[in-house]
């Protein structure tokens, strides 16, 4: 499979349904990896299956506040300077690189320097989603180390951050990234092919990429996309309604809050409350728990089928809840310890979309 700009469009809208809210705008994102991909030409994105064990990869990410994003652009130069910075301290070339996260900014940002290096990017990811956290990926479940990693900010400060835990990279790496105003590049988690098919979620560049298609098509047949969604990719419609009630802060790094809405068409009636800290984690329906992370919980127009980052939901907007299986990793026990709603200040257990056999397969 070939990036290129057309394959890039789709794979944008995709990456912000996958993102569940959270994971930084897309755009900006697509904008810079197609100024890459005119200069550099289209980007090869290879099966996980095919990476060789001998293989050098690493993620390439933004770590801040997708509410700053709209403010504090990132440019080409960070995320190219934070692969080199991580290689220069490691004394290897990488020979792949990986999206940290399917969702939002962070499943493209790895273009712009798999373009620029000449090298291929991964038909993978660490989450199959978008999380808060830079330890919440499936590496963490096997073992695998998130440092050495680099921070790169916009006032030339380069950093190589090595910790005893990923916990504690998650804790001094957003203590950094504060200090730079609350945006950073990274890239972390180095790691070989061998690891790479071990520990990753196969598949999510091209699941970004179909999502897009099946919006984008069913839009240009007239089609309503949200249905198309449902229909062809296993979503669970959560509910219909209109946002009727905003609460959002920035605090610690993280974009918190809730959305409230009020029911519409067959949810007539019913209220309900979707909470995010950056990605939407919960979603509540008359009181009672109907999703949780890990499970993914996405927002979308009603008409159109535009995801809605959690930093852009607002009051009148008429949406879709729709929810969506998780890898199978994340729904076993060392799953649910890391990435279910208790690591979030949530005190209840994880609450599926669907049942567990409905699972997306792990690949």
């Amino acid at each position: 499979m070939l990036l290129d700009e057309e394959l890039l469009e789709d794979m944008a809208i995709g990456a912000t349904i996958l993102a569940v809210g959270g994971g930084g705008d897309p755009y900006i994102g697509k904008l810079l990896a197609r100024e890459a991909i005119r200069k550099y030409g289209p980007i090869p994105v290879i099966d996980l299956a095919d990476v060789p064990d001998d293989a050098r990869l690493a993620f390439v990410a933004g770590l801040g506040a997708p509410g700053v994003l709209n403010e504090k652009l990132p440019r080409a130069e960070e995320i190219i300077a934070a692969v080199e910075v991580l290689e220069d301290h490691l004394g290897y070339r990488f020979t792949h690189l990986v999206p940290g996260e399917a969702g939002g900014l962070n499943a493209i940002l790895p273009a712009t320097a798999a373009a620029a290096h000449g090298i291929p990017m991964v038909d993978a990811d660490g989450m199959g989603r978008a999380f808060p956290y830079m330890d919440l990926v499936t590496p963490t479940l096997h073992g695998g180390r998130i440092s050495p990693m680099s921070i790169v900010d916009e006032h030339g400060n380069r950093i190589v951050l090595t910790s005893e835990t990923n916990a504690w990279a998650e804790a001094i790496g957003r203590a950094a990234m504060v200090a730079s105003g609350c945006m950073t590049m990274t890239a972390l988690y180095p790691m070989t092919g061998a690891q790479a098919k071990q520990w990753l979620v196969g598949g999510t560049v091209s699941l970004a990429a179909r999502l897009g298609r099946t919006v984008r098509t069913a839009r240009a047949d007239h089609r309503n996309p949200v249905d198309a969604i449902v229909d062809e990719h296993g979503a669970v419609r959560l509910f219909d309604g209109k946002v009727v009630d905003v609460a959002r802060r920035i605090e610690g790094g993280w974009n918190r809050g809730e959305a409230v809405l009020d029911g519409i068409d067959a949810f007539g009636g019913q209220s309900m409350r979707v909470g995010f800290q950056n990605e939407y984690l919960i979603a509540t329906l008359g009181g009672e728990t109907v999703a949780t992370t890990p499970d993914l919980i996405m927002t979308v127009i009603l008409e159109t089928g535009e995801p809605i980052p959690a930093e852009e939901i607002r009051y009148g907007y008429r949406v879709a809840v729709l929810g969506l299986s998780s890898d199978r990793q994340w729904r076993t026990d060392d799953g649910l310890a890391l990435a279910g709603p208790r690591r979030f200040g949530y005190d209840l257990d994880f609450v599926p979309v669907c049942t567990p056999d409905a699972a997306r397969p792990a690949s």
